[in-house]
């Protein structure tokens, strides 16, 4: 399917967003049955960070592409350095809290991280953007 650039975003967008719900009830669920409220509190975290990194990456690419190449580059990678320097501080800041059960956070983490390389593998493959244009 032949896609512009701004309709590749947009559905990146949704999708994302979709992702984030999807793990915050499926985890909530799951968390809830496994660890008690522990649990929902940690996948609702996990789909929190999900649906912000997420939207953070396509924002950047988004505004990166209308700069030359060494804007580009510059923009995505410190938007890279942005989210791991904030996981970083949400990881020491939630480090001993008892109201997250460390299990669930850390699988509703891979799930979101596996779901969004997903939805950019889906993406990327089934677009079809010149590479170059007129």
């Amino acid at each position: 399917m032949q896609r512009n650039s701004a309709e590749l975003f947009s559905t990146a967008l949704k999708l994302s967003i979709l992702l984030a719900l999807l793990i915050a009830l499926a985890g909530s669920l799951l968390g809830f049955f496994i660890y008690g409220l522990p649990g929902v509190y940690s996948s609702l975290i996990a789909a929190a960070v999900s649906a912000s990194f997420g939207v953070l990456t396509i924002l950047s690419i988004r505004f990166g592409s209308k700069l030359p190449l060494n804007g580009f580059y510059g923009l995505v990678l410190g938007g890279w350095l942005l989210k791991i320097l904030l996981f970083a501080v949400l990881l020491g800041s939630l480090q001993g809290a008892e109201f997250i059960s460390g299990p669930m956070f850390f699988f509703a983490t891979v799930a979101s991280v596996l779901g969004g390389l997903s939805i950019d593998s889906y993406l990327v493959l089934s677009s079809k953007l010149p590479a170059v244009e007129n």
